[in-house]
């Protein structure tokens, strides 16, 4: 390894960085990262021999010389990573105070370029995570916010540690799904991402993606929920006072605490401002407001669109793998054979393999045009107007029929095919129409617990009814009307609201079916009714 040497010294006060530009920059971030190592064994100083000792295989050179080099370069006066003293306790003798022995230590401005570097790898490389313990522990932090907003005095250092894991949590969910996306829109694209690695991890990042978005949406609303009763003393009245307020206060007010007296008033306006706009960022993470959607409900639609996506990734992937091109690039292909070959005789045979141009099965040349033909070859580029005629036998021409000689085939009777056909139609037919009038409520609405038995054809044309009525259902939907594909029933359900209500059971021969208990008014179009 060569000798490394310092560039000129570098302007606007950024020296500690100039090592980065430099040959052998490698060798510098590793025997920089072996002083913050040492620190952290409270180890302040180090030899040569230690930094040498300490580097990784890997980056360590061959002697100790290069060691010694890079130590003063790093320690010179362009880059103040590094700060020389010299190394007293191992003098023994007059000749040794003429020797350069020095002991390192890491300069303030060294640690900070340093950490500074490392902050950047870390987000450079960071993925990323969709946090769905982050979703249930906002709900916990949430519910003690509540409780404390109950309270006539909370205890101040109760409030502030709530409302801290609160905020913690939050950011950590917030900057981790958004590093998380991002990095999942790379790999959507295939930017940085090995094929193998993606298809053999493409199932568990699909599975995990179903996971966070049925805990985004079990969890949302009950975060929703939470955040508008802290918001509002009344839920359901947008003018009654914040309950949370007042918990903001006193965790500015104990942040204020250790202020200055001159600054105590401004350093809990501060505070109080800083709290207000946590406060506010995460009811805009949950909550829809002023037409804007909550960014948790942005996020739910993203994670949905990449499924399909990654499965759009895989399905070209398998396509490459498997060799499938386009029309286009075949006959690019086809054009670069008929440029190498040989002869035009060549390329007549290449024309016929490719697109099939045989001569006509029902014509036959006879053994005086092939030895004709063997004795003068007519040349392929010679045209039909101007090449000797076919002397051929049709076999239309020489039997004066084409038809198969014998027996003709009888014809096959399909009525009975036709007839059991037409009976399965028609019992088809009666039962979808017994099922959508089982089905129909008269023009009411009942509850879902009270429709009662259904057999196999009425409850199959249910669960099609009530799929497509959730199909359209949104966290904040009270009620919602769908129509069945073929246009033949529809089907309005409305959320009854109420918690802790009993499930809904709808009893079938196979089992029973059971969910929450909703309001359903479902109308046989087909019969002219209408809701």
């Amino acid at each position: 390894m060569s000798t490394p040497s310092p560039p000129p010294r570098p302007g606007h006060g950024y020296g500690p960085f100039a090592h980065l530009t430099a040959p052998h920059a490698a060798l510098y971030r590793a025997v920089v990262r072996v002083f913050l190592t040492a620190k952290e064994k409270f180890a302040v100083h180090l030899r040569p021999e230690d930094v040498y000792a300490g580097l990784p295989p890997e980056s360590r050179p061959a002697d100790l010389d290069t060691v010694t080099r890079a130590l003063v370069s790093l320690s010179g006066e362009e880059w103040g990573n590094l700060r020389a003293d010299p190394d007293t306790a191992r003098v023994t003798a007059v000749e040794d105070f003429y020797r350069r022995r020095f002991i390192y230590q890491l300069t303030q401005a060294g640690e900070a370029a340093e950490e500074a570097l490392a902050a950047y790898d870390e987000a450079l490389g960071r993925r990323g995570a969709l946090q769905a313990v982050a979703l249930h522990d906002i709900v916990t932090q949430l519910r003690a916010l509540l409780s404390l907003a109950g309270q006539d005095a909370p205890d101040p250092a109760k409030t502030y540690l709530t409302l801290d894991g609160l905020t913690s949590r939050f950011t950590a969910l917030a900057e981790n799904a958004r590093a998380f996306m991002g990095s999942l829109q790379r790999t959507i694209d295939l930017h940085g991402v090995e094929v193998e690695a993606f298809l053999a991890y493409k199932d568990q990042l699909i599975h995990y993606l179903e996971r966070f978005v049925q805990d985004l949406i079990t969890l949302g609303s009950t975060v929703a929920r939470l955040i508008t009763q802290l918001d509002r003393e009344d839920g359901a009245c947008p003018d009654s006072p914040s309950r949370v307020d007042p918990l903001l206060r006193i965790a500015a007010g104990r942040e204020a605490a250790d202020a200055a007296p001159e600054e105590a008033e401004r350093a809990f306006d501060a505070a109080y401002a800083r709290w207000t706009d946590r406060w506010q960022g995460l009811a805009a993470w949950f909550l829809s407001q002023d037409g804007r959607p909550a960014q948790a409900r942005l996020l739910r639609t993203r994670a949905l669109g990449a499924i399909p996506q990654l499965l759009a990734v895989v399905r070209t992937l398998n396509e490459r793998r498997a060799g499938r091109s386009d029309r286009s690039a075949d006959f690019r292909t086809l054009a670069r054979w008929f440029a190498e070959a040989p002869d035009d005789a060549a390329r007549h045979r290449l024309w016929r393999t490719a697109f099939g141009l045989y001569p006509a099965r029902h014509l036959s040349v006879d053994a005086d045009t092939l030895a004709a033909r063997t004795a003068d070859p007519t040349p392929p580029s010679t045209p039909w107007a101007r090449a000797e005629p076919l002397r051929i036998s049709p076999q239309l021409r020489r039997t004066g029929s084409y038809e198969r000689r014998g027996k003709a085939r009888r014809v096959e009777d399909r009525s009975p095919a036709r007839r059991q056909l037409a009976e399965r139609a028609a019992k088809e037919a009666e039962q979808l129409a017994a099922a959508r009038a089982r089905l129909a409520t008269g023009g009411r609405q009942i509850r879902l617990s009270d429709l009662g038995e259904l057999d196999p054809d009425a409850f199959a044309l249910f669960l099609q009814l009530l799929g497509d009525a959730l199909a359209t259902w949104r966290p904040d939907t009270v009620t919602t009307t769908a129509t069945s594909n073929d246009g033949a029933m529809e089907i309005r359900l409305t959320a009854l609201g109420t918690d802790g209500a009993p499930p809904a059971e709808v009893r079938t021969p196979q089992g029973v079916f059971r969910g929450p208990d909703h309001l359903i008014h479902i109308t046989d179009l087909t019969g002219g009714e209408r809701a």
